[in-house]
């Protein structure tokens, strides 16, 4: 596997990569699990060769959250991905991203203010912006995402279509623990009884998916369920709960046609997301 660390090299290493061949690419930010793993694989199996990246981006950390404190791994991750068969990896310092005095944002406007980005201000502006410049400099005919970062997504393909980037938006399953908890690297901030507080998170999706999937539509007598079971953890905070159209991200009244059902909340001092589609 091959280590980039400068956009020159990055950009030479992916050109030499494309020729003739299909590009997977899996932007990370380090501190890899299952979750971003198996992003690699269904990379491998749909294409032809694959890259990613490590780069914990500053742009789309606030003030006062955990860009400081956010888990790096290198060598391990580094090693993980040697195992998978990636071929070409990319980990540039900021200063490599970010040149001194840079000015210029990519924004997805109104869908960067819903859900994360009404909770987060300018973090939806900072994932577009990262994620334009690694498309511009991989050029990849493919990029992979997980199902449990569905806002982003929705902000990601908005952002491909309006701006005619030639890459496919790949969405991949959510991948948990065995008591259902959504894979995320903020989950090792969580000591042993927060650990066990943020199964609620699931239980919640599963209790409205249940009732979904018996029938029920009105979103009105489904999202109380949830409410009701998240309120049975005091160490669980909601920050967002709603059943939104997966495109648009707006709050619908009803899943006759199609519903995500988003949700966030602070576990103790640590936030973490999850989500399920409906019905």
């Amino acid at each position: 596997m091959k280590i980039c660390t400068t956009i020159e090299e990055m950009r030479t290493a992916c050109l030499a990569l494309r020729s003739q061949r299909r590009l997977g690419f899996v932007p990370t930010m380090g501190a890899l699990h299952e979750g971003h793993l198996s992003l690699v694989r269904a990379a491998k199996a749909s294409c032809d060769v694959v890259a990613t990246s490590i780069f914990v981006n500053p742009k789309q950390f606030g003030p006062n959250e955990d860009f400081g404190t956010y888990p790096r791994a290198f060598e391990r991750d580094r090693s993980l991905l040697e195992k998978e068969g990636v071929e070409l990896l990319f980990a540039p310092p900021v200063e490599e991203m970010y040149a001194p005095g840079a000015v210029t944002w990519v924004t997805v406007e109104e869908l960067s203010n819903k859900l994360d980005g009404r909770s987060r201000p300018g973090h939806f502006r900072g994932v577009t912006t990262v994620v334009s410049k690694l498309f511009h400099i991989v050029e990849p005919d493919a990029a992979f995402f997980g199902q449990k970062d569905a806002a982003q997504i929705a902000i990601l393909r908005r952002m491909v279509s309006d701006l005619n980037l030639p890459v496919e938006i790949v969405v991949c399953p959510i991948v948990r623990e065995p008591d259902g908890l959504a894979m995320s690297s903020r989950n090792a901030y969580l000591d042993a009884q927060q650990r066990k507080s943020a199964r609620v998170l699931y239980r919640a999706l599963m209790r409205v998916k249940k009732l979904a999937d018996q029938g029920e539509r009105n979103v009105a007598k489904l999202l109380p369920t949830a409410r009701e079971e998240l309120a049975s953890e005091p160490l669980v905070r909601v920050d967002y709960l709603e059943i939104v159209n997966p495109d648009s991200l707006d709050a619908v009244e009803d899943i006759s046609k199609r519903g995500l059902m988003v949700l966030a909340a602070f576990v103790g001092t640590i936030r973490l997301i999850d989500n399920v589609v409906l019905p």
